[in-house]
Order: structure tokens, then sequence, then C-alpha cells
């Protein structure tokens, strides 16, 4: 009896702790959103774009149905509002589904919403929401609206948020001319002592209307596609430069992002014809500051191999190889102090020597804290050396090209 009564006490006591589905979101009642534009309309008010998933769109597509060809993967719909969060309840007008943010891995700003008035009045409300992931990719629209990004359907990735971030990733990897940066980051970078924001930038490439229509994705060569094109310079949370080409791997050198890219050195009067590719490299920057005057270090050492020869050089002679070494190491010195200079003319430290002056010289920061972008970092001494060593030379020594 004892027993019985005391299974019964057991039952009552642990009934309260077993959870239910009181929680519960069905997917059928849900919108998934995978990618978020954000501009501003002429009358001042946010215009949100929303890229919703078309569930049964993609999964005929990736199990290679005729789904994928009947509609569009994704679907856009837009609502206006002061704030973030009004745009975002009037967006229900549009959607028969309640907006889900947890999947959302993209965010795009317009340009000329980032340069007028900046990103920071938005991270409180994408951070605030508790679905809204920051791991989240945040990149700023080159030359066009985020809507045009957020509207472009592209081939290959059928859901366009996942193309933005594979083309960044891969980009980063292999050519060294982006960084994929993500809300955290951005969040991070804005609020980091006498450090300025970079944010990747994205192109919408062909006629904006055609990249919105169905038959752009049945081309083998689509009209309009989506490039990664540009990093953009953020100071106080607003878009004031691009940076392109050299100055933009200088950049990435600096902030140690390269993880590969290659180089075209010159050799004996002729321009390009040595192409050299990294394989691994490890920059450090650092501080001194003398007679109240700071001093920007920066060191690098970079492994990589010769990947092709456009003139005959006898790579089995160590002579010729220091001499290649020598060449590169300038060549990257160059695009360092290039990238340096060009951040010192916006008197803008995105590089992160303000961070290191305020880590390792605390009690100097404190008289030049506050003026460190507009008066020192500008006329800061910048001194960059450079190690540069050729590791392989492919499946042959000696040119083809030699006799």
């Amino acid at each position: 009896m004892k027993r019985k009564w005391l299974i019964f006490f057991l039952i009552v006591l642990l009934t309260p702790l077993l959870t239910s589905c009181w929680s519960k979101k069905e997917l059928t009642d849900l919108a998934l959103v995978s990618a978020l534009g954000i501009d501003k309309t002429k009358d001042g008010k946010y215009l949100l774009s929303f890229q919703i998933l078309n569930p049964g769109t993609v999964a005929g597509s990736l199990q290679g149905g005729g789904g994928g060809t009947e509609s569009p993967p994704v679907t856009v719909y837009q609502a206006t509002g002061d704030n973030l969060t009004e745009a975002s309840r009037r967006a229900s007008g549009h959607v028969s589904r309640r907006l889900y943010y947890a999947h959302t891995n993209l965010v795009v700003i317009g340009e000329k919403m980032a340069r007028e008035e900046g990103v920071e009045k938005l991270i409180d409300g994408l951070d605030r929401d508790p679905e809204f992931r920051t791991t989240a990719t945040f990149v700023i629209a080159n030359g066009s609206s985020a809507a045009d990004l957020v509207e472009t359907l592209t081939p290959v990735d059928k859901i366009p948020s996942d193309k933005i971030n594979k083309t960044l990733e891969i980009t980063e990897k292999r050519w060294g001319h982006n960084i994929k940066s993500s809300l955290k980051d951005v969040m991070v970078n804005l609020k980091a002592p006498g450090k300025g924001t970079l944010v990747s930038g994205f192109k919408l490439v062909g006629n904006v209307e055609n990249s919105k229509q169905l038959m752009n994705l049945q081309q083998s060569a689509p009209k309009s596609t989506l490039r990664s094109d540009g990093i953009a310079v953020l100071k106080d949370g607003k878009l004031i430069d691009w940076l392109y080409g050299d100055k933009a791997r200088g950049t990435v050198w600096v902030i140690d992002r390269i993880h590969g890219t290659d180089f075209n050195i010159d050799w004996n009067g002729k321009k390009e014809v040595i192409a050299y590719q990294t394989v691994r490299q490890k920059t450090k920057i650092s501080t001194h500051i003398k007679n109240g005057m700071p001093t920007l270090f920066v060191h690098s050492r970079v492994e990589g191999d010769i990947s092709e020869l456009d003139v005959p050089v006898e790579l089995s002679n160590p002579t010729e190889v220091v001499k290649i070494q020598h060449a590169l190491a300038k060549q990257i010195e160059s695009d360092i102090g290039e990238a340096i200079r060009n951040g010192q003319k916006h008197g803008v430290d995105y590089f992160g020597f303000g961070s290191d002056m305020y880590r390792n010289h605390p009690q100097e920061w404190k008289e030049i804290g506050d003026r460190w972008n507009s008066e020192y970092f500008p006329k800061a001494a910048v001194k960059v050396s450079v190690e540069a060593y050729i590791r392989r030379t492919g499946l042959r020594n000696r040119s083809f090209l030699s006799k």
C-alpha cells in the first residue's frame, strides 16, 4: 500500500516538470526570411525588402524536378515604417504568414542610405530581436539600392542570399580583395576604440528589371547577376569611401585576413610576367609613441608558389629565386603602404592601430584617443617590412620557354 502511494506521489511531483509545446510554431504558419534589405524612402521612412523562401519551389529544384522552373525560389515583399519594427509589422498586410527571422543569413544596406544616414541606428533593432542572429552577413549595395540586390534571381545557387554568402567566402579565400563581415563584426568595430569599420560591397551587374525575371535563370549566360565588388569604409557608421584593387588587398593584408591571393611580378623590365600564389601569410601590427607622435609598424611573412612564367627563368638557381622574393616583398610593401596612406588621407583608422595603442599604451591613449583619427593617425609615420618566400615551383624548375 505504501508503495502505491509513493508511486502516486512521484507522478504528481514530476508532472509539473513535463514540458509541452506551448511555444510551437507550425512551418505552414511561418514565412522564412532568408535576406533583409534596408533602404530609405524620399519621405524619410525605412523601406524593408523581405526575401522569403518558397519551400516547395526550392525543394523541387534541389531534387532535380521541374518545380524550380515554374516559379521563382524566393518572393520579395516590401513595407515601410518609421522604424524597423513598424515596417516589419506592416508587412503582415502583404504576407499571409508570420515573418520568421531565425534563418536570415544576409542583411543588405542601400548605398544611398549608408552614405546619408549610416548604419548605427539600425543595429539596435536587429540586435534586440531574439530571433535575429548576429552571425548574419552584412553587406552594402554598391551603386544600387538594397532592394535591387534582394530582388535579383541568381543561377546555380537558387537562393540569392546563399549566392552572396558563398561568393564572399570563396572570394576572401582565393582572391583577397574582399572580406566577409557579420552583423556582430560591424557592431564590435563600430564601438572599438579609434577603429573604423570595413564592410564588403556587392553589385548588381546588368539590367535591374531583367534581374527580377525568371527568364534570367533560363539562360546559359545570364544578362544580370550579382558580383562582389569593393570594400566599403565606414566612419562614424557612415559610408565615406570604396576600396578596390591593390588598396583593397593591401587593407585586407594589414588586418591579417588574407587566406589566398595572386601577385604578378615584374622581371627584367617586363611587366607582370611571373605569377605567384600565396599559401600562407601572417601579419602583425604594432605602435610606438615617442615625443607625443606615434609610429605605425607592419610586419608580414608570406609563403607561396610559382604558378606561371611568361619569361625564361632558371628557378633551380637560388640567386634567381632570391631576386624574385625581393621583388615580391617590395610589391607587397607597396600595396600595404598605399592602403595605409589612403586611410590616413580620409582620417579613419580601419586597420586597428588605434586599438593596439589603446591596449599597449593606455596612458598615452587617454591624452590622444579623442583626436586619434582627426590628428594623430593621419600624421603618423609608417614602417612596413615583408618577408616573402617561394616554397614550390610546380612540376618543373626550368621554364618551358627556356632553350
